[in-house]
């Protein structure tokens, strides 16, 4: 059983902000589970460690006994979140919203224990009030409040439009609280104000005020910008398993230490424990390979984990490639198949046009040669080990035409 305090220093651990930690110690040694709520609004398909670093601290409070509340916002993500946001977002539609959220069940219970989950969905109250009640929620915020926000007041200052809908987003997010009765909310540090803003509208209406902790924004692996997606510096929950690790081995020595501060699930005393062994001379190579073997097993599981982390072992130190690689079956033609063609049927790149460019890049290999020659073209009734980048193979299997491709 842990005490009260013992709670307060993991809970604190990776945290930015703890508005307030005595509040937060009181109520731990109150003697009953605390209801953790953190909403995601299903605006993508994919979740991505970025997202992983609540997801691990609603963890912690699971394991010490608390309710975790996951929530969807499937009506906040009608309006957009504001945050850190130079304009409006587009607006989704309700079909693909929910197409989305049918995503995050699998992803959040990678992390989350199922049978500890309470997932909600914020339409369940939010549909129900009224005009009246929105209008009474809005009529106690201010303009120039909230204009405090630093998106809002940047906007405002360059004379970008400010949509009357994003004023909405901070209250509805708000006014969740109210619904879950919350005692903490997890957030990131874009949605500071909105966490705070919650605390105001729960003693508006008679609740004891939220706890606030808020998480910083986990750097991508390039180590400076924020892990996006659309940077493509983001690993993402349902990436393979190979593919998993050897991203996770690719961030420098300086990044795998926030990663563990913020993603593992250990304690604080056994990164201690590491970060001391490294100090003492040993290999920050072996602290990686904890990392991307503990965080591939919990998204895939450990046998996968080991898999990925023998195979980025014969890549890395024997030059070989993997044991596990997908096999495709394609027919060609009496006078082969062109390189980037064979590329792009075998499913590593898009478009022939990005084959080609990859080809140029040098980042293609043929039976762990590099090729860059651009018209190369491979016999039929032949296989091949196509590898695109440090991760992705593909052995080919090349069949004489009229075969049926069964990989493509």
């Amino acid at each position: 059983m842990n005490s009260p305090e013992q709670q307060l220093r993991e809970l604190r651990r990776g945290a930015v902000d703890l508005v307030r930690e005595e509040e937060l110690l009181e109520r731990l040694g109150a003697g009953r589970p605390l209801r953790v709520k953190c909403g995601f609004d299903p605006t993508a398909p994919d979740l991505h460690l970025g997202h992983v670093v609540i997801l691990t601290k609603m963890r912690q409070f699971q394991d010490f006994g608390h309710e975790v509340i996951f929530l969807i916002g499937d009506f906040t993500g009608m309006i957009g979140d504001p945050s850190g946001r130079s304009k409006a977002r587009p607006t989704l539609t309700e079909g693909k919203l929910k197409e989305n959220a049918a995503t995050y069940a699998e992803q959040v219970h990678r992390v989350l224990d199922p049978e500890l989950t309470r997932v909600e969905f914020n339409s369940a109250w939010m549909n129900r009030l009224g005009a009246a009640d929105l209008v009474r929620l809005a009529g106690k915020r201010t303009l120039a409040r909230m204009l405090e926000r630093d998106d809002f007041k940047k906007r405002f200052g360059e004379g970008n439009p400010i949509g009357l809908h994003e004023f909405m987003y901070p209250i509805a997010q708000g006014y969740d609280s109210v619904a879950l009765e919350a005692d903490v909310e997890l957030g990131g540090t874009d949605q500071t104000f909105n966490l705070l803003l919650g605390r105001q509208i729960q003693a508006e209406h008679g609740q004891p005020s939220q706890i606030v902790l808020t998480l910083p924004l986990l750097e991508g692996t390039d180590g400076v910008q924020k892990m996006s997606k659309s940077l493509g510096n983001h690993i993402a929950i349902m990436d393979p398993p190979g593919e998993m690790y050897g991203k996770l081995m690719s961030v420098s020595d300086q990044l795998m230490w926030r990663y563990l501060d913020l993603l593992s699930l250990r304690t604080q005393a056994e990164l201690d424990e590491l970060r001391s062994g490294v100090e003492l001379g040993g290999n920050p190579r072996d602290a990686k390979m904890s990392l991307a073997h503990e965080l591939t097993a919990r998204f895939h599981g450990d046998e996968a984990a080991q898999q990925a982390a023998r195979n980025f072992s014969r890549r890395h130190r024997h030059g070989q490639a993997p044991d596990d690689m997908p096999v495709v079956t394609i027919a060609g033609a009496d006078s082969g198949v062109p390189l980037g063609e064979l590329i792009r049927r075998a499913g590593l790149a898009k478009t022939n046009a990005e084959a080609m460019r990859l080809i140029a890049q040098g980042a293609v290999r043929v039976d762990g040669k590099r090729v860059t020659d651009r018209a190369l073209t491979l016999p039929p009734e032949s296989a091949w080990v196509l590898q695109v980048g440090k991760r992705r193979f593909v052995r080919v299997m090349i069949e004489d035409a009229p075969s049926t491709a069964t990989g493509e």
